[in-house]
């Protein structure tokens, strides 16, 4: 035998002996599940609002301490930052959303929420994990005791996130202008991932490169002059314009903005008025833009601040309308080279034909921010569907109820069970 060839096979050996560390068995996973599912059950039926996962947070940070992170609470709110170092290594970063929506629950699960809460402006809504953010708690929980449990298959610092306010798209921006990076190990790499029902429970999809949109919320109020309904020719009626206005508003995607590019306009609410006789001062609309390029978001900015002007001016308003732009995110990027490396893991773990390579979504995600101060990172879509209802589904030409659903409920079992399978891969994979 040469030099080379035993050289050769000593590499060999040793990158499958690495690579066998990180493979992640079933009997893993199912010793962990119990716990997990216990989680998401209470996390489902006590849900919590951006910006108050108070309880929620709570109960994520007390698991984790339990199993021997060293866990730091009320981090940019209600963020919670758990770390376990294992000797020398990188640092890698696994984030989980806490919050929920304002959202009445429909689902007929027996464990439905019925939480009812004030929210910000003091209106009483109901409340629902309607986005899947208990599932992703309950797969970090189920993968922090699996990383716990086996310190011999990986070395380096693991970071767990549990983030406040993804829904507000505000969250992350609390967490590091609280110093997430400066007070803590800032991350190598970061691991995301995001439940839905357009893949089935057991699969992944990857997406290298832009994964998702820029989003832009917006709040328009339009200001009229009030009166008694049966005399609308002495008032300047809000509702009137404010309707006209939404209608010019979808023009801008079919009429402005080049076939081709992706671009969303939604007026997702629209409050004026308190009685069917009376003509209020004012009405105000809610926005949502979505885009994936820059050039195109700032057109589609420009061009909703000039229709609602217009409209409000055509409408006879004695005061131009307040646009406010309270809330923004960038897209979220995934790095090609560190998705083309993860690929391997995931598909040692689920199975070849379960990584699926997915075109960018059109829903947007606060994870930017955490990218943008310079986490290379891989944000990934878990399948949340029961895999028999999406194959009847897309046999009959329907869908399955998407995220913000009211009846959103994927099937928690068996997307617990994948998301915790992945999770682990990547992360020791990453920590090899």
């Amino acid at each position: 035998m040469t030099m080379k060839t035993a050289s050769l096979l000593l590499f060999v050996s040793l990158a499958t002996s690495v690579f066998a560390q990180t493979i992640v068995t079933s009997k893993e996973v199912d010793a962990v599940y119990p716990a997990a599912h216990d989680l998401y059950v209470d996390l489902h039926e006590h849900p919590e609002l951006s910006s108050h996962e108070t309880q929620t947070a709570a109960k994520l940070a007390a698991r984790l301490r339990t199993l021997g992170y060293e866990v730091t609470e009320g981090v940019g709110g209600t963020g919670v930052v758990a770390i376990l170092k294992n000797g020398a290594g990188p640092t890698v970063m696994l984030r989980t959303e806490l919050d929920a929506l304002p959202v009445e629950e429909k689902t007929g699960l027996p464990y439905a929420s019925k939480v009812h809460a004030k929210d910000d402006s003091g209106r009483d809504v109901p409340v629902m994990h309607a986005c899947g953010h208990d599932v992703h708690m309950a797969a970090l929980v189920g993968t922090a005791d699996v990383m716990m449990h086996s310190k011999a298959s990986w070395h380096g610092t693991l970071m767990l996130i549990g983030q406040p306010a993804e829904e507000t798209i505000s969250g992350a921006k609390r967490m590091i202008d609280d110093g997430l990076f400066t007070r803590f190990p800032k991350p190598a790499v970061g691991v995301a991932l995001h439940v839905g029902n357009e893949l089935p429970a057991n699969q992944v999809g990857i997406t290298p490169g832009i994964y998702n949109t820029n989003a832009d919320s917006l709040r328009i109020t339009i200001y009229g002059k009030g009166g008694h309904g049966a005399a609308p020719n002495a008032t300047i009626d809000p509702i009137v314009i404010a309707a006209r206005t939404i209608l010019t508003l979808q023009t801008i995607v079919s009429r402005e903005v080049k076939p081709g590019e992706m671009a969303v306009v939604t007026v997702g609410y629209i409050r004026a008025g308190t009685k069917n006789n009376i003509i209020p001062d004012q009405a105000e609309l809610g926005l949502t833009v979505r885009t994936f390029k820059a050039d195109v978001r700032k057109q589609i900015l420009a061009a909703i601040a000039r229709i609602t002007k217009a409209e409000a001016l055509a409408g006879g308003a004695e005061k131009e309308p307040l646009i406010e732009h309270y809330e923004s995110t960038d897209a979220v990027y995934n790095d090609p080279a560190l998705a083309q490396r993860l690929r391997t893991p995931l598909e040692a773990a689920l199975g070849k034909d379960n990584v699926i390579t997915e075109e960018p979504i059109t829903p947007s995600e606060d994870y930017a921010f955490f990218v943008e101060q310079g986490v290379p990172s891989l944000y990934m879509s878990l399948g949340g569907a029961d895999p028999q209802k999406l194959a009847e589904a897309k046999t009959a030409g329907t869908r399955l109820p998407s995220n913000h659903s009211p009846y959103f409920a994927p099937d928690a079992d068996l997307a617990i069970h994948t998301g915790i399978k992945a999770e682990v891969a990547v992360l020791r994979n990453l920590l090899n």
